[in-house]
């Protein structure tokens, strides 16, 4: 509310547009925060005896009427009020005249915004934790499902050596549990509390900060008030780089799936109301799904850079380049969320192909498999391999083991950790098990 801190000028309109930008509406995502935030605010007020406990007790009455509201989808800011914190201080003030206006003392806009975000991340980073999950378990159990399916391998582009849809499955679940762990430390960054830092100087009333702390189930507190605001860029750093390497995840997948879908391979299928046609060939049948997702995933991939270049060159303390960071960061979150919910409803739609190996071509995906067996009759590697290529060249290879149009993947008898005939589907559960424990 720009009267709330209004020193006796205002800004003009084309000021105060281009100023407020999309803050308006990005800042009724942090409504409920906000007033999550400043109940801790005055508990602690009460504590210090700045708030007596009727003054705190109807300041907490009001905030959550405000709460109800902004639950019921009925909260808005009015025309003329800057952002949300200024929106619930006017409420209050309204209905309670100069106690409202108590409920800032201790605090600035600055620490304010910052544990608007870091609750709001905090949530945003457990739902997306629940979806790679959920996500996760869907891939390891088609891994399962087809784990004696075998499938092309391919290295530059190239046939290359047998592989099998277990293998291709589980390779992006035990990815996700890597992805997990970066989650897991960018919400470990996130959830630390910058109440009471002020405006990076703190304050000279006796602040309770450990007990907003736990009112606010933060791990810790970030001690220093000036690391508090040096915080700013850098948490949503954090999370970007997380939501990234998810990401970058999911982007590979769509692209595998994406060429192993199209006619010239025809490894998987999908239902045809998961694809889309063409408005002048008939046979067409588009994977716009995992095209929009791939190209979703590039714009995440995007987002540590632009909010890298955004925070960077600044001296510490705040500067009103920090708002855009909402901008960058909250279209990702909602990107991130969409692509990972959409993986998993194509891939409960997965269709594989188990006869690919019947086309002839796929024979020199055992060349490798060849070389190994006359290596394990007694020729020496450097000759079995040569003996092999030779063949290759003129056209004469042809494997001497199980027939490729029949074959199931146990036939090859790859035994070692994390190979076609051993997925290691429970220790990767664990992995992720673990990763996720916060």
């Amino acid at each position: 509310m720009k009267t709330l801190w209004n020193k006796g000028t205002a800004a003009t309109d084309i000021v105060e547009r281009f100023t407020v930008g999309q803050d308006r509406i990005l800042d009724l995502r942090l409504a409920a925060y906000d007033i999550e935030g400043s109940r801790a605010h005055i508990k602690m007020l009460e504590t210090i005896g700045l708030l007596t406990p009727d003054e705190r007790t109807r300041l907490d009455e009001g905030l959550k009427r405000i709460l109800v509201s902004v639950n019921a989808g009925n909260f808005e800011l009015e025309d003329d009020v800057e952002d949300i914190h200024s929106e619930v201080e006017l409420l209050l003030t309204r209905s309670m005249g100069d106690l409202g206006r108590k409920i800032h003392a201790g605090r600035s806009r600055n620490d304010q915004v910052m544990v608007d975000i870091k609750l709001f991340l905090r949530d945003e980073l457990q739902q997306v934790r629940k979806e790679v999950l959920t996500l996760f378990q869907t891939l390891q159990e088609l891994s399962e499902q087809y784990k004696e399916v075998p499938l092309p391998g391919y290295t530059h582009g190239q046939l290359a050596m047998p592989s099998s849809f277990g293998l291709w499955l589980g390779a992006y679940a035990e990815a996700l549990a890597d992805d997990m762990q970066q989650l897991g430390a960018a919400y470990r960054v996130v959830n630390r509390n910058p109440l009471g830092s002020a405006a990076g100087y703190g304050s000279s009333f006796p602040l309770d900060r450990t007990l907003t702390t736990q009112l606010l189930d933060f791990d810790t507190p970030v001690y220093n008030s000036i690391a508090a605001q040096l915080g700013r860029g850098k948490c949503e750093l954090a999370v970007a780089s997380a939501l990234g390497s998810i990401a970058l995840t999911l982007n590979k997948l769509a692209a595998d799936c994406i060429f192993g879908m199209s006619p010239g391979q025809g490894f998987i299928h999908f239902p045809d109301e998961l694809t889309t046609g063409s408005s002048i060939m008939p046979h067409k049948k588009n994977p716009d799904v995992w095209e929009i997702l791939r190209g979703r995933c590039n714009q995440i991939l995007s987002t540590p850079n632009e909010i890298a270049l955004l925070s960077g060159n600044l001296p510490h303390g705040y500067h009103r380049d920090f708002q855009l960071l909402k901008e960058i960061l909250f279209p990702a979150l909602d990107w991130m969320h969409d692509c990972l919910q959409m993986a998993d409803y194509m891939l409960q739609h997965l269709e594989v192909n188990e006869h690919i190996f019947e086309d002839p071509k796929y024979e020199y995906l055992f060349t490798v498999e060849e070389v190994n067996r006359r290596v394990l009759s007694g020729i020496p590697f450097r000759e079995a391999y040569r003996q092999v290529g030779v063949e290759v060249n003129e056209g004469r290879f042809h494997y001497e083991g199980p027939a490729p149009a029949t074959l199931k993947v146990s036939d090859l008898g790859h035994t070692h950790i994390g190979s076609i005939g051993k997925l290691c589907t429970d220790e990767i559960a664990a992995e992720m098990e673990a990763a996720a424990a916060w």
